[in-house]
């Protein structure tokens, strides 16, 4: 590093430039957006730490994989008797999501031991298809009961794979994934970072979590595969959860979405989803619609439905997250709405595992409440995910609302349209609320008040 105190003004200056010329030609270029705050940040560091800010962005700095959007498949249109809100299925369709489908049946878990019944179930019953997709996979009594449930399912002679996300899977040990190997259960990492780094793309990870059987059941939601999602331990009791099961055509939709995945994990454009129509469900059965969101798509669909539904909503909106740093534009379409007179109760962990995204939140949440917002803080680690908007629609799945999920990360969420579906979640956040504390918003002082600034841009802004 000698030659670093070596450089002239001129020299430095000229390095100072070749930096931001970069991050100019990889944003522009690339059309990698971002929101303003973000660039900011990205241009202040290379400006003012260039020999550390230039190999970060070349690391951290690409957002949106602009030619691995995928190509529509050619599908069945949306019946007339569709299910749901007609905004969110003409934005939906805008956006390059797949159309809704109606399902045989729908099935929540609230229980982990139920949750891991379910899935074990599910593998143990595959006769000929397992795609796996999680961004962690523990060595514990959970991660090893999947393991061993797809190494069962592989000697049976069913295609079994299995997608782990490079970064979620450092605790995944090699003994595990050379077992599941040997039991002739593909494995692949998403974008292995020592392989990645030069190309901008260590920070895209991929957080989606589903396991799609035979092409006629899909397990999904928020739970990771370890045991901290399921069940109870000695040193704690286990996170409050959400996933679900569905039987039906919406698990073909889960097969095309994890190839596109399998064939992006190691870092090139990855392929189109395969052009064949959406099998047609029951006649009068529940409707579902798998709402993926990340990189490999153009634009942030998770984010722009939660807009879109913030100026739509006209009764209440409900909304439950381990994780609450959103960025401005969704905190002031929350705050309308607020002002609307819609009710919005939002419920988060009084202390989530991660103490940066409890100290980043603390801006939103005294805005939030300002606008006349309930906030309600549950006592245990709450790691779902879900929004309810209206009796409309209802969402659950892998993303959380902070910048990572809603802009940077590979998430799979599913909207529901049915009664009975809109009704559960909608009863479990009120359940949740009601065994909550009021979040009381306290004026911070000004060294927290900058603190709270700088663990958001620096932590969720990348």
């Amino acid at each position: 590093m000698r030659w670093l105190f070596s450089l002239s003004p001129l020299e430095h200056g000229a390095f100072v430039f070749v930096g931001l010329l970069i991050y100019v030609m990889v944003t522009r270029i690339g059309q990698q957006h971002r929101h303003p705050s973000a660039a900011i940040a990205w241009v202040l560091f290379i400006a003012l730490l260039p020999y550390f800010g230039i190999p970060l962005f070349l690391m951290f700095g690409t957002r949106k994989l602009a030619r691995a959007r995928r190509v529509a498949p050619v599908r069945a249109p949306v019946p007339a008797d569709a299910e749901g809100p007609d905004w969110a299925l003409a934005l939906f369709a805008a956006l390059d999501v797949p159309p809704p489908v109606r399902n045989r049946s729908i099935g929540f878990h609230a229980d982990g031991a139920e949750a891991r019944r379910a899935l074990l179930a599910l593998i143990d019953g595959a006769r000929q298809r397992v795609d796996v997709s999680t961004f962690v996979l523990a060595d514990d009594e959970v991660g090893g009961a999947v393991c061993d449930a797809l190494v069962r399912s592989a000697r049976r002679g069913v295609q079994t794979r299995l997608l782990l996300d490079a970064i979620g899977g450092l605790r995944t040990p090699r003994r595990l994934v050379s077992a599941l190997r040997r039991g002739g259960v593909q494995v692949r990492r998403f974008m292995p970072v020592l392989r990645n780094p030069v190309r901008g793309r260590t920070n895209l990870r991929n957080h989606r979590k589903l396991v799609a059987v035979d092409g006629e059941s899909l397990w999904s939601g928020g739970r990771n595969l370890a045991a901290e999602y399921f069940v109870d331990s000695a040193e704690r009791p286990a996170w409050i959860d959400l996933s679900f099961v569905v039987h039906g055509p919406l698990a073909t939709q889960a097969h095309e979405g994890f190839e596109h995945d399998w064939h992006a994990a190691r870092g090139k454009p990855p392929r189109a989803a395969p052009a064949t129509p959406s099998p047609a469900g029951p006649a009068g059965g529940a409707g579902a619609q798998l709402v993926p969101s990340g990189p490999d798509h153009a634009d942030d669909t998770v984010h722009a439905l939660l807009l879109a539904s913030a100026y739509q909503a006209r009764a209440r909106i409900l909304a439950v997250t381990p994780y609450f740093v959103p960025d401005d534009a969704l905190l002031a379409a929350w705050c309308i709405a607020c002002r609307r007179g819609v009710r919005l109760t939002l419920v988060v962990p009084r202390r989530s595992n991660h103490w940066m995204a409890d100290w980043a939140r603390e801006r939103a949440l005294r805005a939030l409440a300002a606008a006349g917002a309930r906030i309600v803080l549950y006592p245990e680690m709450l790691h779902a995910k879900a929004v309810v908007v209206d009796d409309a629609l209802a969402l659950c799945g892998s993303a959380n609302l902070d910048g990572r999920s809603l802009f940077v990360n590979f998430e799979l969420m599913t909207a529901f349209y049915g009664v009975r579906e809109i009704g559960w979640l909608g009863t479990w956040i009120e359940q949740r609320a009601q065994h909550s504390s009021v979040y009381e918003a306290r004026t911070p002082s000004w060294a927290r008040d900058v603190l709270e600034g700088i663990v958001r841009a620096v932590g969720f802004q990348l």
